[in-house]
């Protein structure tokens, strides 16, 4: 189990320094699909697992090749803890089936949205 955990926080760490996803497209999907984990326990699990600086070190590597913009960073990262806290009471609030659901239609809507978009 530990070694499956491990695994799953790998792959979330290397597409994170990939193409800058988070804990919800692969630390939630794995830990629902492989885990079984329900959906609020997962979700609540990878926010815990991202309040340690765990991207730092790829974000060392975009800040030497010139790719951080510190300004919006700053603002990114004030949204992000009001809409953490936001959403994780919102959450509460909602059925683990309507939440997977609704997490499975947002994970598709994008995906259709970067297949269609892309350059």
């Amino acid at each position: 189990m530990n070694a499956l955990l491990a695994l799953i926080g790998l792959a979330g760490g290397v597409l994170s320094g990939l193409f800058g996803i988070g804990g919800g497209v692969i630390i939630v999907t794995a830990l629902v699909a492989l885990m079984r984990f329900p959906i609020h326990q997962a979700t609540g699990t990878s926010l815990a697992a991202l309040l340690l600086p765990v991207g730092i070190l790829g974000v060392r590597e975009y800040w030497k090749a010139g790719h951080v913009d510190v300004h919006a960073a700053a603002f990114l990262a004030g949204g992000l803890l009001i809409g953490a806290w936001g959403g994780g009471r919102w959450a509460q609030t909602i059925s683990p089936a309507t939440l997977q659901r609704a997490f499975a239609v947002f994970l598709a809507v994008m995906a259709v949205r970067l297949w269609v978009r892309a350059a």
